[in-house]
């Protein structure tokens, strides 16, 4: 196949992602997005950076988001959310970080391809993403791409969504962001 034709072939899986996605789970993240104190993202690998990507966004909207293990990240209290985004589910550092979180007494949201998994059930909001885990024995979510890329490229997506109805039920738009963009670049 030609470049273009992968492409075409991955923004095809990436529709069909779309098409399952759960929307009252996503409201739900949103309404808890504008109830918290602070936001916490974390993932690992590049699930990591589909987070701090998010976080990136709840900064230009003046949230006060944060990456998990940052060394400016402050500390995670009751009034908080955290936000797992893990194809797995299973991944140890996330999952001690969700079983901290439980007992601090703050909201977990886990965003994942395993809604049955360590860390769903722990979280307080499940968000299942259509996806194909790492291991593919006798699973029928079949995807042309490597590893967890149809996860990690559905959750960016996904994440990018959220924001758009935090902006539409705020009443902002890119022109209010750009204020709060980086500087000194």
């Amino acid at each position: 196949m030609k470049t273009t034709e992968y492409f075409q072939t991955i923004v095809d899986e990436l529709t069909r992602s779309a098409a399952q996605l759960p929307d009252e789970e996503a409201e739900q993240l949103v309404n808890k997005i504008l109830e918290s104190k602070k936001i916490f993202a974390a993932g690992a690998g590049r699930s990591g950076f589909m987070a701090k990507s998010f976080v990136m966004r709840m900064m230009h909207m003046g949230l006060d988001g944060y990456v998990v293990g940052e060394t400016v990240t402050p500390s995670f209290d009751k009034d908080d959310l955290i936000i797992i985004g893990t194809g797995s589910g299973e991944t140890k550092s996330l999952l001690s970080l969700a079983e901290k979180a439980k007992s601090i007494g703050g909201t977990i949201a886990a965003v994942t391809i395993s809604p049955d998994s360590s860390i769903a059930r722990l979280a307080d909001i499940v968000i299942q993403l259509p996806g194909s885990p790492k291991d593919k024995t006798n699973d029928d979510r079949t995807t042309i791409q490597p590893m967890g890329s149809l996860f990690e490229q559905t959750l960016l997506l996904f994440f990018d969504a959220v924001i758009l109805r935090f902006m539409e039920k705020k009443g902002l738009d890119t022109t209010n962001m750009y204020g709060r963009h980086a500087n000194l670049e």
